[in-house]
């Protein structure tokens, strides 16, 4: 098994931030991330890889105490219901929910795909001609990612790693956060379309993250299982 006791400075960050986060159910709702951290936690979503460079996802980020109400009553995760308190979603200073690309524009050679190899990585035609190629065998063979439900539940294995480099960010800059999945996906999609806007053709909730500064430390020690009972060397 290697070492992973910490040999420099950036090292040992990392792993007290690792430590240290942990998945908060009741933030201080008196303290609020700056813009500025906020901005570079944004950032660090924009800037995060996703296959094939498509970066099927979206991002709210729900500040309107209104807005947030309109999840809480399905939002079972978030909405404080097993502890009797305001939640994530009465207390994190940010809340933010992933969207996932649906089949609409990450089927291959979609419009979004031609705009997106254009516009955003201004690609020369031939090589957009081979990616379209790669993609579609990349879809239709090797992963076999077929129809509105695969192609979505893709989108939102991409989503999760602008997600993890969120939760990174604010760990490495003493923020805390929560990743949320306990929502009932039907009436979430519901309330994004009647009040948000969102167009549940072409966007699926994928995740939801609070973020903000824990109102209490946490009632119990970190657990995980040891190096040598996940990892396996050749």
């Amino acid at each position: 098994m290697q070492d992973t006791k910490p040999t420099n400075d950036v090292q040992a960050q990392i792993l007290e931030a690792f430590n240290s986060r942990h998945a908060t159910k009741v933030f201080d709702p008196t303290r609020k991330i700056s813009d500025d951290e906020f901005n570079t936690i944004l950032e660090a979503a924009r800037l995060s890889p996703s296959s094939f460079g498509f970066e099927p996802w979206q991002i709210l980020v729900v500040q309107s105490p209104e807005k947030r109400e309109l999840f809480r009553e399905f939002s079972w995760g978030a909405n404080g219901a097993f502890n009797g308190t305001a939640g994530q979603l009465g207390t994190a200073s940010h809340f933010v929910i992933f969207l996932a690309h649906t089949d609409a524009t990450m089927k291959h050679n979609s419009e979004y795909q031609q705009q997106h190899m254009r516009e955003v990585k201004q690609l020369p035609e031939e090589v957009i001609g081979f990616i379209n190629q790669a993609f579609q065998k990349f879809q239709e063979h090797d992963f076999k990612i077929e129809g509105t439900q695969q192609i979505t539940e893709w989108s939102a294995r991409q989503a999760y790693i602008a997600l993890g480099n969120v939760m990174t960010a604010a760990a490495l800059l003493g923020i805390d956060s929560c990743p949320i999945e306990g929502f009932e996906m039907d009436k979430t999609i519901d309330v994004l379309e009647e009040h948000f806007g969102v167009d549940p053709t072409i966007y699926k909730p994928a995740v939801m993250v609070a973020l903000g500064y824990r109102q209490d430390e946490p009632p119990f020690a970190k657990t995980r299982r040891e190096m040598d009972q996940i990892v396996s060397w050749f």
